[in-house]
């Protein structure tokens, strides 16, 4: 039997880690090389992995749901045939790490099956796949059962180590986890390890923190007797009651994926980029009109027709009018760069968190394939299939906060662009047309810009043009 290993690739541009959101194979399939195994999520984008080689599935590494650093192995593959031979494998582990074999041995009759290895002692791993061969459905089991290892295993760790960790000796932990548990404020040296080789995990920290911060909302558990809706769980496990309570109180969501990126991105924007933020409310309703007809023009037969699409349209043509607004600012070189082309970012709403594909040389495209690109792109990311080359590149984006209701807000600029556009609510009021006070549609537009490259003047020609254009859609020919 011939095992290849397949580690998490780094799917993004310097991207340190990814977290597993699907497992689309078990142990005992048959894949083929580009067979699509997995779905993970990086701080960018949700992303299906291909097995580069032919074989069967000898060993998934970690359950879904698991953060997972590049460069991990997270499956393995039987390349080379036959699952018969995986005895000699066995018997060939004790020789590297004689002394945890035996511990290894001893604590799986009790349930120990140690699933989340990266790359730990080889004892503890060929024993779980001498476990697993003769059931072919049984490896899913352990991965249900690994919350559970922490206990067995915080006993074996020490003995595994031969008490040189209690001396005083530098915790073992990888970079990322270090850097957790000084988020979370947790001592390494208190943390009882269930890794491999002793090594801490994520998983420890995070119980190692859990004590600190349950005791925190107890002293308020008492409180909560008003509240009728907590009170059934209390009656049913009464030596929990403080905790229940707390849970019931608050809910803790880690911050990780896309989310975490979009918030360090803002954080980093808006402290970065001096914001300004300009506004204009004007008449919509003869774009409003065009839009109507446009649905029933032959050429636009089978596309989507929507106002955002019209908008986007007039940004393209107000660009052209502006072009020093489609600019980015180069920090390390000192340099304002003007962008000849238009990389239009779409804010999206996904189940994962706010993410901005942009639709490539959007400014090259027209109407009818500009309609089919923003359709590809809304669909692809409702779908959580966004790459993450879709999102990179951006030079403008277009928020419309108006499908909430919203009449309009200050967005915060993308990294790496100098403004951004928020559409607000296109709603039937009360307007002055052609002297007299006439029900029409009516919207505002708020352009933030970064006011390094854009200045006042800058910003508000390039608001007016959009709501020119908007206001008579015929400019749409005349401007462009």
């Amino acid at each position: 039997m011939t095992i290849r290993e397949f580690k998490m690739p780094d799917v993004g541009e310097g991207l340190t880690e990814a977290e597993i959101l699907k497992w689309y194979v078990q142990p005992g399939d048959t894949v083929t090389d580009g067979q699509v195994v997995i779905e993970v999520e990086t701080a960018k984008a949700a992303v299906e992995l291909p097995i580069p080689f032919d074989g069967t599935v000898h060993e998934l590494r970690f359950p879904e749901g698991t953060t997972v650093d590049v460069g991990e192995v997270i499956i393995s593959v039987n390349v080379g045939g036959g699952a018969a031979p995986e005895a000699p494998v066995a018997e060939a582990a004790p020789v590297a790490a004689a002394p945890a074999a035996p511990e290894a041995e001893e604590e799986e009759p009790k349930g120990r099956q140690p699933v989340l290895v990266g790359y730990g002692v080889a004892a503890s791993s060929t024993k779980r796949r001498a476990r697993k061969a003769p059931a072919g459905t049984a490896p899913a089991a352990p991965v249900q059962a690994a919350p559970v290892q922490a206990a067995p295993v915080a006993v074996s760790v020490p003995e595994q180590l031969n008490g040189h960790a209690p001396a005083g000796a530098r915790p073992l932990a990888k970079p990322p986890v270090r850097k957790l548990a000084k988020d979370l404020g947790v001592d390494l040296a208190t943390v009882t390890p269930t890794g491999p080789d002793g090594i801490i995990t994520r998983e420890d920290v995070h119980a190692a923190a859990a004590p600190v911060t349950t005791p925190a909302p107890a002293p308020v558990a008492p409180a909560p007797t008003p509240a009728p809706v907590a009170a059934p769980a209390p009656a049913q496990v009464p030596a929990a009651a403080s905790v229940v309570a707390s849970e019931a109180r608050e809910t803790r969501v880690p911050i990780k994926g896309v989310r975490k990126a979009t918030a360090a991105a803002m954080v980093g924007s808006a402290f970065t980029a001096p914001h300004v933020t300009e506004f204009v409310t004007f008449d919509i309703t003869r774009t409003m009109k065009l839009v109507e007809e446009l649905k029933s023009d032959k050429d636009m037969a089978g596309l989507r027709v929507n106002p955002l699409l019209l908008i986007a349209k007039a940004v393209l043509v107000a660009v052209k009018r502006n072009p020093e607004i489609n600019a980015a600012w180069d920090e390390a070189a000192q340099e304002i760069v003007l962008k000849h082309y238009v990389n239009l970012g779409i804010a999206a709403a996904t189940p994962r968190g706010l993410i901005v594909p942009n639709i490539k040389d959007a400014h090259a495209q027209t109407l009818p394939e500009l309609s089919k690109s923003l359709s590809e792109l809304v669909a692809t990311a409702r779908e959580g299939k966004t790459t993450p080359a879709a999102m990179q590149g951006g030079t403008f984006t277009i928020t419309n906060v108006g499908v909430f209701g919203v009449d309009t807000g200050t967005p915060i600029l993308n990294p790496g662009e100098s403004a951004i556009l928020a559409v607000g609510a296109i709603k039937l009021q009360p307007w002055v047309h052609k002297g007299k006070v006439k029900p029409r549609q009516v919207t505002t537009l708020a352009l933030s810009f970064d006011h390094r490259l854009v200045d006042g003047e800058l910003g508000s020609k390039f608001l007016a043009d959009i709501a020119a254009v908007l206001e008579q859609p015929k400019r749409l020919i005349t401007w462009a």
